[in-house]
C-alpha cells in the first residue's frame, strides 16, 4: 500500500492549496515532510497555472504544531548544523515569487509559527494558538522565529513570547501584528480562498514585482529601497499585462492577464 503523500497540493482557478498532511501529529515537520514541501513547492514555482499559493495544516486542530521534537533527540550539534544550512521551507516561502497565504487553521507553533511569519499574508481562525514554545525546551527558534517576529510584532512584544514560550490566541496574534485576519473557524477555507482568487485575477507581472519591492522595504535603507521600487516599475511598465491592463481600463472590462 501507498505511503499517504506528507504534502498534498491543490490547484483550482489558479490557486494552489499546499497542505502539509501529517494530522496525527498535528503536522509537526520532520525531515521528510520538509523535503517534499520543498519539492512542491518548487514545481508550483514555474506552474503558470498556480498563481497564488495558500499554505495550511491537514484537519481541524493544526496549521502545524512546530518541529518533530522526537527527531532532536541523539541528533549531534554536527548534524544539526548540517540540518540548520541545507535549504529551508521558511526560506523557500519567503523567497517564493508568488504571493503565499498562511491559512493558519489551529495551532502554528515553533516552526509553524515561523512557516506563518514566512508568508506573505496571515490569515487565522478564531480558534487558533499561535506562539515560540522553544524556550520550554532550552532552545531558541531557529526558522527565522528572532528575525521576522519583531519586525511583524515589534521588539517588546517579541521578547515577551520568545522569553515566556507562552501561547497567545488569535484575537491577541491580531492586536500585535502576528496576523493580519481573524475569521470564524467555519469560514476560514472559503474566506482564503476568496481573496486568494481575486489577487490571483490581478497581473502576475506586478503581483511578482509588488512582492519583491515589499520585501526590499523593510530590508534596505530607504533611498536603496526607492531606487528598487523604480526600477521594478520600469520593469512592469514593459510588460504585456501593463498593455492589457490600460487597454482594458479604458474599454472598461476587466483585464485578462497573461503574466507576460
Amino acid at each position: 500500500m501507498t505511503e499517504p503523500k506528507l504534502v498534498l497540493c491543490d490547484i483550482d482557478d489558479r490557486v494552489a492549496v499546499v497542505t502539509i498532511n501529517r494530522p496525527e501529529k498535528l503536522n509537526a515537520l520532520d525531515g521528510a515532510t520538509r523535503c517534499e514541501f520543498l519539492g512542491v513547492m518548487d514545481a508550483l514555482r514555474n506552474n503558470p497555472d498556480a498563481r497564488v499559493v495558500i499554505v495550511t495544516g491537514a484537519g481541524e486542530k493544526a496549521f502545524v504544531a512546530g518541529a518533530d521534537i522526537g527527531e532532536f533527540e541523539g541528533r549531534s550539534a554536527v548534524d544539526q548544523f548540517r540540518v540548520m544550512n541545507a535549504p529551508t521551507i521558511f526560506d523557500c516561502v519567503d523567497r517564493f515569487p508568488k504571493p503565499v497565504l498562511a491559512m493558519i487553521n489551529g495551532f502554528a507553533l515553533g516552526g509553524g509559527c515561523e512557516l506563518a511569519m514566512a508568508c506573505d499574508i496571515r490569515i487565522a481562525a478564531d480558534t487558533a494558538k499561535l506562539g515560540q514554545p522553544e524556550v520550554n525546551l532550552g532552545i531558541l527558534p531557529g526558522g527565522g522565529g528572532t528575525q521576522r517576529l519583531p519586525r511583524l510584532v515589534g521588539l517588546g512584544n517579541a521578547f515577551r513570547l520568545l522569553y515566556s514560550g507562552q501561547l497567545i490566541g488569535a484575537d491577541e496574534a491580531l492586536r500585535i501584528g502576528l496576523v493580519d485576519e481573524v475569521v470564524p473557524a467555519p469560514t476560514l477555507r472559503n474566506h482564503v480562498m476568496e481573496l486568494a482568487r481575486a489577487i490571483a485575477a490581478k497581473s502576475p507581472v506586478a503581483l511578482g514585482l509588488i512582492k519583491e519591492a515589499l520585501r526590499a522595504s523593510v530590508r534596505t535603507p530607504l533611498d536603496q529601497g526607492l531606487s528598487q521600487e523604480t526600477t521594478l516599475f520600469g520593469i512592469a511598465f514593459a510588460s504585456e499585462d501593463k498593455v492589457e491592463g490600460v487597454k482594458a481600463f479604458h474599454e472598461k472590462r476587466k483585464p485578462d492577464f497573461k503574466g507576460t
